[in-house]
């Protein structure tokens, strides 16, 4: 193994943050939270993974309290004691660890899938394929929106986070406003990309007058999303740094590039080999979290039957780590699999990783 290796176990700070080392366990849904209150099995379930050598755990995404935010409702949430006190529990188990802990912020915009008579809310009332599946939100609604983002930051604080992460990607609320497919606006939200990134920009800036300056923010943005693999919110490098320029500006401390394989390059047509992680950290200058299929031989989503997935070498990490293109890297599947992952990379025992297997999964990425 490289000599890189030891270096992914070095720490990293952010603002008030300390990640132990390079290491994050991915955003996973898991609807597991009855009312939206986590409960001990959640402490649990965070806490095997800190124990297993993860440096840095970002939930679940946690929805807003607006009912157009999310569904169903055992998908946590951060408003009221009782669900803060379940939080509170988790984040002195991951802490009991060593590891540091950061709650996803999401609001699933037009992706909000049911059937309980609540309306979904998105910038322009279309999802990717021009269908109308939701309400388009008026202008005069979207502070009141950027304030339940800033209310669930806070309240994240005050329940023991060391971060947030906001849920910019995969074609939930932020990413319509990135996407031109799904932003029609006209109102100053809409048309040019920076116009585009202004309400994403505005709920940062919320969250940072709330939380204060020494807390760290994370974005995570895509350009694929869940109904659109080849999607893209930049074609190029100048159009990723257009966007990501105001959300910096904000406040986005850390930037965390969604993609379905780590190591595919984001523009072969002017790097065959520079990830979206890569061109995010060059036009950026703020530590990145990569992420995607790492440690395994397939991409996540990748289509056909859900069998078994089996392991792959993790040179390909290495590699990225030394030529400079993230600062931590992110794994979702392989953590479901073997809570120790990150212990077994560390003391060289990975060889008895088996890989993936669907059917025990507990959890599904977002």
């Amino acid at each position: 193994m490289s000599q890189g290796l030891p270096e992914l176990f070095r720490p990293l700070t952010v603002r008030s943050m300390t990640i132990p080392n390079r290491f994050a366990m991915a955003p996973m849904t898991r609807q597991a939270s009855p009312g939206g209150v986590p409960g001990p099995d959640v402490a649990a379930y965070y806490a095997r993974r800190a124990a297993g050598g993860v440096g840095l755990i970002i939930t679940e995404g946690v929805r807003l309290p607006d009912p157009a935010a999310g569904y169903p409702t055992s998908i946590p949430t951060l408003a009221g004691d009782d669900v803060l006190a379940g939080w509170r529990r988790v984040t002195d188990a991951v802490h009991a660890h060593g590891a540091v802990i950061a709650a996803q912020l999401w609001h699933q915009g037009a992706a909000r899938a049911a059937d309980d008579g609540v309306q979904a809310v998105s910038p322009s009332g279309v999802d990717g394929s021009g269908a109308t599946t939701s309400r388009a939100l008026r202008t005069d609604e979207l502070p009141d929106v950027a304030g339940q983002f800033a209310l669930a930051a806070r309240n994240a604080r005050a329940a023991g986070f060391d971060a947030v992460e906001v849920h910019g990607a995969h074609g939930y609320l932020l990413d319509e406003f990135l996407w031109e497919q799904t932003n029609l606006r006209t109102d100053g939200y809409g048309g040019s990309r920076t116009a585009r990134t202004r309400f994403p920009a505005e709920v940062v800036a919320a969250i940072r007058a709330a939380v204060g300056d020494d807390f760290p923010i994370v974005f995570r943005f895509s350009q694929w999303k869940a109904t659109d693999y080849d999607a893209r919110i930049a074609a190029d490098p100048s159009e990723l740094q257009e966007l990501l320029a105001p959300l910096v500006d904000a406040g986005v401390d850390v930037f965390h590039p969604s993609t379905r394989r780590h190591y595919a390059p984001a523009f072969p047509e002017l790097d065959p080999v520079l990830s979206l992680a890569g061109w995010t950290k060059k036009v950026t200058g703020a530590p990145v979290i990569a992420v995607g299929s790492v440690g395994l031989d397939t991409a996540f989503r990748d289509e056909g039957p859900r069998t078994s997935i089996a392991p792959a070498p993790v040179d390909a990490v290495v590699a990225q780590f030394e030529a400079g293109e993230f600062d931590v890297i992110a794994l979702g599947r392989a953590l479901l699999a073997d809570p120790a992952w990150v212990a077994r990379l560390r003391d060289g025992e990975l060889d008895g990783f088996n890989g993936y297997e669907p059917a025990s999964a507990l959890g599904s990425l977002h």
